[in-house]
């Protein structure tokens, strides 16, 4: 049974760093596209980056130059770093895997291009 499980999650301050991380286990980790979403309270989940089999990524504007998303195919891990964090950045933080490798940011940018979820975590930036 394939898991993705999402760790790194937590309280920073404006203009601080997290570093999310997804492991992926059971998952032929370089036969997937990983992405990451986002999703506050009273909203509706949105895309903040992904990454392709072997590398090319994407970005939602409200993250680019703040936000890379990297992979690790031997480990078998997503990672999200985050920088120079603001507010509007709290919410739970979801990684996504991907079967489907088009090369057009609009599909992973899309929930329903998704085959596999983990559980999300908590990130909370405090003004």
């Amino acid at each position: 049974q394939v898991q993705l499980v999402e760790s790194g999650g937590g309280l920073a301050q404006t203009g601080g760093s997290l570093r999310l991380s997804c492991a992926a286990p059971g998952l032929s980790f370089k036969s997937y596209a990983m992405g990451w979403f986002r999703q506050a309270p009273g909203k509706a989940r949105e895309f903040v980056a992904a990454i392709r089999r072997l590398g090319p990524t994407f970005y939602a504007d409200s993250v680019k130059g703040r936000f890379t998303i990297s992979r690790d195919n031997v480990e078998k891990r997503a990672s999200l770093q985050m920088n120079s964090l603001k507010p509007e950045d709290t919410a739970v933080y979801y990684c996504a895997a991907s079967p489907r490798d088009p090369s057009y940011a609009s599909a992973y940018a899309d929930p329903s291009s998704y085959s596999y979820w983990g559980q999300g975590t908590q990130v909370t930036v405090s003004s």
